[in-house]
């Protein structure tokens, strides 16, 4: 198939893209490398990509309609899988317009792309930030979504909403992807299992917000990829699938394991919960698992072990250093 992928010089679009190409897909990668992060790391996120002859990188953006439309006219893709968003909680407050503008009216650009050129399949990027600060866990694609607690969930709810819009009105086909906390090799530098990670090793200080009792649904990007391959593959009608590990750990467990997998102590330091912020995800994957057959393989101690791994030959690599027995993870107690 012709699959048009948004943000695929991401941490999981590039991800998406290397997996798409390997299995015989042709590909064309669309993103405009913004300073959210060091745009040399999304650069170097497609380095295998853009060695792959299926494979066509555009540097554009989703809000640039003239651009989608001479892609889509040119590359005539027969799916789209939309990753481009403006991503994170917190930078969400302090930007919601600009999350506004590119999560919801990027979103918009796209579908309306698709009707006018005909295209049938769409997979849409939402986030389990929809659910809001539920306390009934686990989160199942039946509950109420009307609560969310940032601009970022705000606009991802929205993006849901358009879809079954265009799936209404034109017969749209498309899926929306609710992730739990993906983490994985190219994760962005801030996000908190690549920032402890990196504090840890360097010796440097953990922030962590609250008591350390907030737990989270990590994903390993691996099994997220698989969710989204299947959904691209089955996709019809409108539906929603939640896309998680469906177990959960908290905030201090984590920081501990992934001091074990390092091998250094963590020193933490405590601070007070932030904004919208909530205080546990925890996915209900059964209706995934029916429908996609989607089986989370990696479990977090095993994704520590693999993320530690990369970090430290990605390290060593930026350094131009060979790396040594020395440099291996710690194995699981």
């Amino acid at each position: 198939m012709r699959i048009l992928v948004t943000g695929a010089a991401g941490f999981i679009g590039s991800n998406l893209t290397d997996r798409l190409l390997a299995t015989g897909h042709e590909v064309l990668g669309l993103d405009n490398f913004n300073d959210f992060y060091d745009p040399g790391l999304k650069a170097r996120n497609l380095k295998s990509a853009e060695s792959h002859a299926k494979f066509e990188l555009v540097r554009g953006d989703i809000l640039d309609a003239p651009l989608l439309a001479s892609i889509f006219a040119r590359f005539r893709p027969e799916r789209v899988v939309h990753l481009a968003a403006w991503a994170g909680v917190r930078p969400s407050i302090e930007r919601p317009a600009l999350y506004q503008k590119v999560n919801v009216e990027g979103t918009t650009n796209l579908l309306e792309r698709c009707r006018l050129d005909g295209v049938k399949h769409f997979v849409f990027a939402s986030s389990s930030s929809v659910y809001g600060d539920r306390e009934t866990v686990p989160f199942r694609e039946t509950d109420d979504v009307d609560q969310p607690i940032s601009p970022y969930a705000a606009t991802k709810k929205a993006g849901e909403l358009l879809c079954y819009t265009w799936h209404h009105l034109f017969g749209l086909h498309t899926a929306c992807l609710r992730f739990f906390t993906v983490y994985g090799p190219r994760q962005r530098p801030e996000m908190a299992i690549h920032q402890f990670i990196r504090r840890i090793d360097q010796g440097e200080t953990v922030q962590m917000y609250g008591d350390g009792s907030t737990s989270r649904d990590y994903t390993y990007v691996d099994d997220i990829v698989d969710g989204i391959v299947a959904a691209t593959e089955r996709i019809q009608g409108y539906r929603i699938w939640n896309l998680g590990e469906s177990k959960t750990i908290t905030l201090r467990a984590l920081i501990d394991r992934i001091g074990h997998h390092v091998g250094q102590t963590p020193r933490v330091d405590v601070r007070p919960l932030q904004p919208g912020d909530v205080t546990r995800t925890f996915a209900d994957i059964d209706r995934a698992r029916t429908e996609l057959g989607y089986a989370p393989q990696v479990n977090i101690d095993e994704g520590l072990r693999r993320m530690v791994a990369w970090y430290r030959a990605d390290r060593a690599d930026l350094a131009g250093v060979p790396q040594t027995g020395n440099e291996s993870p710690r194995p699981i107690a």
